[in-house]
């Protein structure tokens, strides 16, 4: 969205085109519209594994892309980006980028559904110009894979909207009086998709070891997703449940991190989480696991502390020092909200424009201002 909305009107004309579902995280699909950015919506790109759906999906938007006479196909996210990728090259279109934000193969997986996704992503490789990955550690885990050479990949940081982060609408105590957290205590807060890969119950447990030791922090957990009842029922069961605040899918998220003290993540796996970016510019410190591009926001003992994936109590052990040297954790916001320039959403778009006009100019194609 933040691509469409900020390329250059008087040289791209862009749509964006999305399945039907929001799923946990939330929809963007009104946000859109509200842009002004044309949207389109195809009904057969569903989440699940569906043969006749897919097809549908691959054979409707290829003819879209035709008939619109595309000159650059953008793609985002595993499933969409395997068929419209697809669909693209049966209609032609002269680019085809792909940006990856994680790789929809893991560890985690079984190794034949992993082996079937890499083997996936190395065929689409085939009729991909260029693919661009959010964090070096991306490219790494592609080529350990076997996913085509170091030529194939470039790294541009999915940018934030700096000029909302750190800027917040409401003030801080507002927002804490509005969801009855008491203005004068610490607050630990994530904002997450309460899904298997954000490990949203390691950060409950992590919760609740801090609160053994200090029983004045108050927890929050903004989003949502299939875990949610786990969530609350593990908070139950370890006693943290009154003064663990979930606020489900929220768009006040920078009025939300304007309330923290300290900004936590749990993930198992990532690309580079765009929430990370976006603590660093409200000036928050962060104990984070380290996963995958994790690393490139956080930067060890500067602007916070990194854990292993997986170990709630390591989490909770480096929160608890941030808890009781607030002057540190003050030196970590800081340090953080120094360097957050680097992942701007407009430092991030001209570099993916730069990146079309390349690869069009390759193509013997020029790029002209629209009359």
């Amino acid at each position: 969205m933040l691509t469409a909305n900020l390329l250059d009107k008087q040289t791209w004309a862009v749509d964006v085109l999305s399945g039907p579902q929001t799923g946990s995280e939330g929809s963007l699909i009104e946000a859109v519209r509200a842009s002004g950015t044309p949207l389109l919506i195809e009904p057969a790109l569903v989440r699940e594994v569906s043969p006749l759906n897919d097809l549908k999906a691959l054979v409707r938007m290829a003819r879209r892309m035709r008939s619109n006479d595309y000159v650059v196909v953008h793609t985002h996210s595993s499933k969409a980006g395997i068929l419209g990728r697809w669909a693209a090259w049966l209609a032609r279109v002269p680019v085809i980028v792909h940006t990856v934000h994680g790789w929809g193969h893991h560890e985690r997986q079984h190794p034949l559904v992993r082996a079937y996704y890499v083997i996936l992503e190395k065929l689409t490789l085939l009729i991909t110009d260029k693919l661009i990955v959010v964090s070096p550690q991306n490219t790494e885990k592609g080529l350990a894979d076997g996913i085509g050479t170091a030529a194939d990949y470039v790294v541009i940081r999915s940018g934030i909207e700096l000029d909302r982060f750190g800027h917040p609408a409401i003030g801080r105590d507002e927002t804490r009086r509005a969801w009855g957290i008491p203005l004068g205590v610490p607050v630990v807060g994530t904002v997450t998709r309460l899904s298997a890969q954000k490990a949203p119950l390691d950060f409950v447990r992590a919760a609740a070891a801090i609160a053994q030791t200090r029983p004045d922090v108050w927890f929050v957990m903004v989003g949502d997703g299939d875990l949610r009842p786990q969530v609350e029922a593990l908070a139950t069961e370890l006693g943290i449940r009154d003064r663990l605040v979930l606020t489900g899918l929220r768009r006040d998220v920078p009025e939300l991190m304007a309330a923290f003290d300290i900004f936590a993540l749990s993930s198992l796996w990532e690309g580079l989480p765009r929430v990370l970016p976006q603590a660093m510019a409200t000036g928050l410190p962060i104990v984070a696991t380290a996963a995958d591009g994790t690393a490139e926001a956080v930067q060890q003992g500067v602007n916070g502390i990194l854990t292993p994936p997986g170990e709630p109590m390591a989490l909770a052990g480096m929160l608890l020092q941030l808890l009781e040297n607030p002057t540190l954790a003050k030196q970590m916001g800081e340090a953080g909200r120094a360097r957050v320039d680097e992942f701007s959403d407009k430092r991030m778009v001209a570099q993916i424009d730069a990146l079309y006009r390349a690869l069009l100019a390759a193509k013997g194609i020029k790029v002209e201002n629209k009359e």
